[in-house]
């Protein structure tokens, strides 16, 4: 069966895919276990699995939670099919369950916020949004198909007081202040607090997502660095943790109204030479 699988985003945590079958042959697959956790959000089309000897009917209304170990097999019958694969490790889906890496059984169905969501991540990942961003919306999305089989797992890890949810958004507005490098999974660690959490009583805190905020530090930092003089802009993309020069450019261009190459000249000292190494 001719499967095109485009990768969104691939960490030591998550990955993502998008993945369009095409052709697919009549009849069951062969029987195999899961090798991960996984969720698959079917976007167009549909088909059957048959899960530890049960059969489901997955369609674009449903998302198929792959518990790690169960037996599966699948059949097409209506052809090919489209769907969003989100792989997640088993860390991850503990830190997702409140501890615990056991996935509860069940059949999710999508909401219009879920199904929006998952289409979001793809089109952001088309656009050319950094992992980071990617990340956020992938472990949110995570959060909101398990919070359907599970919901006070998954709102157990959540700080209770208002004190421990100003400290931990502190702790990660200094942690990505000391190093724009850290990804969603070592912010989290280094403030104690999931991924999920942090990323919801951040938003809740600021007004904005972790992702949005990091690319306003970034832009603010890339500002004061033209002031100062700075040229070389794939080098300044390098320190503030930018993919590239161009990656660079599209955000200051997007926040501030104006490339950095525009910028460089509007802001530096009088005299300073252009550069783009």
């Amino acid at each position: 069966m001719p499967v095109d699988r485009t990768c969104l985003l691939n960490g030591d945590d998550l990955y993502v895919a998008d993945v369009r079958c095409q052709d697919p042959p009549h009849g069951w697959t062969e029987l195999r276990p899961a090798t991960v956790f996984g969720l698959v959000m079917v976007r167009r089309g549909l088909f059957r699995g048959r899960i530890d000897g049960v059969e489901q009917l997955l369609d674009p209304t449903t998302v198929y939670v792959e518990r790690m170990g169960s037996e599966q097999q699948f059949a097409h019958p209506c052809g090919g099919d489209a769907y969003t694969e989100l792989v997640l490790s088993e860390p991850q889906v503990a830190a997702l369950l409140g501890g615990d890496p056991e996935v509860p059984e069940g059949l999710v169905f999508t909401t219009p916020r879920t199904a929006l969501a998952q289409r979001l991540l793809t089109a952001r990942a088309r656009d050319g949004a950094d992992s980071f961003e990617l990340a956020e919306r992938a472990v949110a999305l995570a959060a909101e198909v398990l919070t359907t089989l599970a919901p006070a797992r998954v709102a157990s890890g959540r700080p209770g007081r208002d004190a421990d949810r100003r400290r931990v958004v502190d702790a990660a507005r200094a942690a990505l202040a000391a190093d724009l490098g850290l990804g969603l999974e070592q912010l989290g660690r280094e403030v104690g607090c999931s991924p999920h959490h942090l990323s919801r009583i951040f938003r809740a805190s600021t007004g904005e997502g972790l992702a949005r905020y990091r690319n306003r530090l970034r832009v603010t930092l890339a500002l004061e660095r033209l002031t100062e003089g700075e040229t070389r802009l794939a080098v300044l993309a390098q320190e503030l943790g930018f993919a590239d020069q161009a990656h660079l450019t599209r955000v200051v261009g997007r926040t501030a109204g104006l490339p950095p190459g525009r910028l460089r000249v509007l802001l530096g000292p009088v005299g300073s030479v252009p550069s783009s190494v």
